[in-house]
């Protein structure tokens, strides 16, 4: 499954609207569950990780009239840690979420690449424009002059390039002469010559749709005889090499790809915590559901295996419940 085609299919969504849905007992349940001394994790769970996101935005619409307090505040003085993160991260509209992510990834000191090159590489030109339009509503700034500011070199460059959102072309015409002549350019900017034309990479990565480029690694690996991820490793380092990887891995199987990053964020000495609970959050109420069972596929263990070895308390049972059942 092609990243492209990824944005239309129910059957990949693990957190539904709630039927006979009423805001106003659920915000009664969660201000219940946090008056007092003490708070009622369970209850918390149990509301929003049950509910669309479309849901959580009426229950605090009917807390904030029932209560005269804002849920999301009142969250976040009642929670701590990892637990908060997430169940905080729920209460996002999906567009400012991945606005603050962006946003977080480059304040203070040191830029966290992975974040930047994660989400500008995974969506649609529909949805970067829409995260841009909430960065800049809710940080008075450019998210491409920030990350301009926040980057560098060819790094900067191909992400300037991939918030432009051109390669969201979902026609399935393919120019075959295209095709093998962008090959045949890739095969000269790298393999061929000593050093690499990065821009020529950055230019075809982030301009083609992703049916031409499937057709063009296919032509590629004809002519050099190595995958394109093979050469993008002996070509290139660092960020830039994570990102060019990130586009192909994304053109190939976007599915797989978040499956990866759930993957290496378990995997190892310690949890990645910002990378698990972004891609659960986000993807949610999108795939979730189809990336579960690439997961399994390629690990041979379930996501929800991988949580509960890795996680723990309130913060691993509300991942659990936004993960839903096993594939």
């Amino acid at each position: 499954m092609a990243w492209w085609k990824a944005w239309i299919e129910q059957e990949g969504v693990t957190v539904k609207s709630s039927s006979h849905f009423n805001p106003d007992p659920d915000a009664e349940t969660l201000y219940k569950a946090m008056k007092g001394i003490g708070t009622n994790e369970q209850a918390i769970i149990d509301v929003l990780t049950k509910r669309s996101n479309a849901q959580r935005q009426q229950i605090a619409k009917s807390f904030k009239a029932q209560f005269g307090k804002d849920l999301t505040e009142t969250l976040k003085s009642e929670l701590s840690g990892k637990f908060e993160r997430l169940i905080v991260a729920l209460m996002y509209l999906p567009y400012r979420y991945e606005a603050k992510e962006l946003h977080d990834a480059m304040k203070g000191l040191g830029t966290k690449e992975g974040v930047i090159i994660e989400i500008l590489a995974s969506r649609t030109k529909n949805q970067l424009q829409e995260i841009m339009k909430a960065y800049e509503e809710d940080y008075g700034s450019s998210l491409e002059e920030d990350i301009q500011a926040d980057t560098s070199g060819y790094l900067e460059r191909i992400l300037v390039c991939l918030l432009q959102g051109s390669r969201d072309d979902v026609s399935s015409f393919v120019d075959p002469g295209l095709a093998l002549q962008d090959a045949q350019d890739l095969y000269a900017a790298g393999e061929k010559i000593r050093g690499t034309d990065e821009m020529k990479f950055i230019t075809i990565l982030c301009t083609r749709s992703a049916t031409h480029l499937l057709r063009v690694f296919e032509e590629y690996e004809k002519i050099a005889n190595k995958s394109i991820e093979d050469s993008i490793n002996s070509e290139t380092h660092g960020s830039l090499e994570e990102a060019m990887l990130t586009v192909v891995k994304c053109t190939r199987n976007l599915h797989s790809y978040f499956a990866e990053r759930l993957y290496y964020a378990m995997k190892g000495a310690g949890t990645r915590d910002g990378t698990l609970i972004r891609n659960i959050v986000s993807r949610s109420e999108i795939d979730l559901n189809l990336t579960k069972c690439h997961f399994k596929k390629m690990y041979g263990k379930t996501l929800s295996s991988m949580i509960m070895e890795d996680t723990s308390g309130d913060y691993k049972n509300a991942l659990l419940s936004l993960v839903g059942s096993d594939p």
